[in-house]
């Protein structure tokens, strides 16, 4: 573990705390322009969003109908009742994307398979980085305004589901996440920098509570008039 990441994992609460858990949960709220250009209505209300700590695993509720919710895993993603029954289900759920582009509608599965992978991914930061198989280097720093934030890339092994195989995540002064750049393959590769607020403290770990992503430009300024996805979190929770 290379010595940046080890400062960032320890600033978030270290692996000991977080070993101690399987899993999180919180109420999520999201909104943003990248849901209607799926064609897909946005729900305004909070939803219950739960994330395993250690493999690849999570789901959201209510999902489309109030008894429903969705399970999401690499290489499966389906919408069930809260009861277990499955409604629909996608294997291989990835290259249900093949050819899409930015403006590509989604169908529900296509939505829980994003939703599902997403909220793992920033749920699990910065811990899934010491997980086996992800490679990790730091990177030129970003200026923020008055602040210098130093860099982490990551790629992702192939069993790990995300936006790209590879991701930057930027940290301030205090080893605490602030911004997170990618592109999202499943909408045509588009470039995103998502910055994240107000980082609350849950038994000792250290979770944002209010990520907005932008589209990003060449020059890696987001452009603040595209807000693709805003979510909020509260109510963290974990078992």
């Amino acid at each position: 573990m290379n010595s940046l990441l080890s400062d960032v994992i320890d600033a978030h609460g270290g692996l000991i705390r977080w070993r101690k858990h399987r899993s999180v949960t919180a109420t999520l709220v999201t909104g943003g322009g990248l849901w209607a250009m799926k064609g897909l209505i946005q729900d305004p209300n909070p939803r219950t969003m739960w994330a395993s700590l250690h493999e690849e695993h999570a789901s959201v509720a209510p999902f489309g109908k109030p008894e429903w919710r969705s399970s999401f895993t690499a290489n499966r993603v389906a919408i069930e009742t809260t009861a277990g029954e499955v409604v629909q289900e996608r294997l291989e759920p990835r290259a249900s994307f093949n050819g899409h582009a930015m403006n590509s509608p989604w169908d529900p599965l296509h939505r829980a398979y994003f939703n599902g992978y997403a909220m793992w991914t920033y749920l699990t930061t910065p811990f899934f980085m010491a997980m086996p198989g992800f490679e990790v280097v730091e990177i030129d720093a970003w200026k923020e305004g008055k602040e210098l934030w130093r860099g982490l890339r990551v790629r992702f092994p192939d069993h790990i589901a995300s936006h790209s195989a590879e991701q930057d995540f930027y940290f301030g002064p205090d080893c605490l996440l602030r911004r997170h750049d990618y592109r999202v393959d499943v909408a045509g590769g588009f470039g995103a920098a998502q910055y994240v607020h107000d980082i609350v403290d849950v038994d000792g770990l250290k979770f944002p509570s209010r990520r907005r992503a932008y589209l990003r430009g060449p020059d890696l300024q987001p452009a603040r008039d595209l807000l693709f996805v805003a979510i909020d979190l509260s109510n963290f929770r974990l078992d």
